[in-house]
């Protein structure tokens, strides 16, 4: 009877054992595949970039230093193949460059009405959006990793079979277009 008993106990506590580790597999995965998502919008960003460049120059043309900060910012974040911490550091730097050359654009009246400019003004805003949705998912897909990962007992599997914290992918605000201004008092 006792032989039975731990039969049976070794069996629950192996069935447990491969059941976690199969859900880290999962989740794992899981994050692994979000991550698939987030780079597919921030290189349909990268995309859009030299066309925004170009119609900027075609406007702006003494603006080179800007132009070139953006050329630059771009090729560093397509660049980057690492972290999720490495890389939203070089998107952080990207950001920031394009919304220097946003800035620009509201020097040049011909150029803020330019229907193409707008068109990829609005095309950027909306992969920044789904650039922030899809950061979303894999953050959320990561904490619930992570939760397993330092929670007992799931932490002492996730040690033995190699199952490391996973890091958030943190990036500053958005690139963004404030509307355009109605007044009509004038």
């Amino acid at each position: 009877m006792a032989f039975i008993i731990v039969v049976g106990v070794v069996l629950v506590a192996a069935a447990l054992f491969f059941g976690s580790y199969n859900r880290f597999v999962r989740q794992r995965n899981l994050i692994d595949n979000s991550w698939s998502n987030v780079d597919t919008e921030l290189k349909r960003r990268y995309d859009l970039i030299p066309n925004l460049v170009e119609t900027v120059k075609g406007y702006a043309a003494h603006e080179a230093s800007t132009l070139g900060a953006v050329t630059e910012a771009r090729s560093q974040a397509m660049a980057q193949t690492g972290t999720p911490e490495q890389q939203a550091r070089t998107e952080n730097a990207l950001v920031g460059s394009i919304k220097s050359l946003l800035a620009v654009s509201e020097a040049y009246p011909d150029l803020k009405a330019n229907t193409g400019f707008l068109d990829l003004q609005h095309e950027l805003v909306a992969t920044e959006d789904r650039i922030q949705a899809a950061r979303r998912f894999y953050n959320n897909n990561v904490r619930d990793y992570n939760e397993r990962v330092q929670s007992l007992p799931t932490n002492v599997i996730a040690k033995l079979c190699h199952f490391p914290r996973r890091q958030y992918f943190e990036v500053d605000e958005a690139v963004v277009t404030t509307p355009p201004s109605v007044d009509f008092n004038s």
